[in-house]
């Protein structure tokens, strides 16, 4: 039988509570829970969809690590007891569900997509700029980098100062679209919160569709922002000049969905 200490509990407190369950081939942690839910704890709270580890909906601290419940086999935890846990930096609602709706309240603060008024349509675009922005489209938003990400983690107080990395990537592959004419680098240096990210790459350790968190978004919008506000020689040009750096209003401008 594989043991597994599943918590249970809501807001005002709780623990782990242990179950046995019959292991089957290719079973997934996601199988448990099912079996656990219709043999010993009904009332047990899951949250989960697709059951193909493509709606991100089970995400859980599987051994102290983020994973997805149904992209998890049992079997490759071998004889040791298997703790389920619910993400750590979201409000716990009950059990294995949190409250993730924080994240969609900043997913709406970032600019859409938006081109400019005389951009014929449809658009033409070369293909390799479209792979280079079709990885961030990747995201299922399982929200389990947002769980790893150490600022967002140990400082829930400053949530309001830092979108997190799945909004950095959000923001990477609009800025990064050959159409999109938005500049949201003011936005990522103030209530985005970027200069906060040291670059420890645990985002895209734990992300289930691979995408290179860090390297390939977070970095390169990093880099944007620097070259405006630290680079001295740009510094120096716009006192000289007298010039503001651009920064539309998403408003203003066609914008797409």
């Amino acid at each position: 039988m594989a043991v597994f200490k599943v918590f249970r509990g809501d807001a005002s407190g709780g623990g782990e509570e242990s179950y046995e369950v019959p292991p089957v081939p290719g079973q997934v942690v996601l199988d448990a829970m099912h079996y656990i839910q219709a043999n010993q704890a009904q009332d047990l709270a899951v949250r989960w969809n697709c059951k193909a580890a493509k709606c991100g909906s089970c995400s859980a601290e599987i051994n102290g690590k983020p994973a997805l419940m149904c992209k998890t086999r049992v079997d490759s935890f071998g004889d040791e007891d298997i703790h389920v846990q619910p993400m750590k930096t979201f409000p716990l609602i009950k059990d294995l569900v949190t409250d993730v709706s924080w994240n969609y309240k900043v997913n709406k603060k970032i600019q859409p997509f938006t081109y400019a008024a005389d951009e014929p349509l449809p658009f033409k675009i070369f293909q390799e700029d479209i792979d280079r922005v079709i990885e961030f489209r990747k995201c299922i938003e399982c929200f389990m980098c947002q769980d790893v990400c150490h600022v967002l983690r140990e400082h829930p107080e400053g949530r309001e100062e830092y979108f997190g990395p799945r909004f950095m990537i959000r923001v990477a592959g609009l800025e990064m679209h050959p159409k999109d004419i938005g500049d949201r680098t003011a936005q990522l240096h103030g209530e985005g919160g970027i200069d906060y990210c040291n670059v420890t790459k645990c985002c895209t350790e734990v992300c289930p569709e691979h995408i290179h968190i860090t390297d390939n978004g977070i970095i390169p919008l990093k880099e944007r922002v620097a070259d405006r506000y630290f680079d001295p020689i740009r510094s120096v040009f716009r006192k000289l000049s007298g010039k503001k750096e651009r920064t539309p209003a998403a408003e203003s401008l066609p914008s797409g969905p």
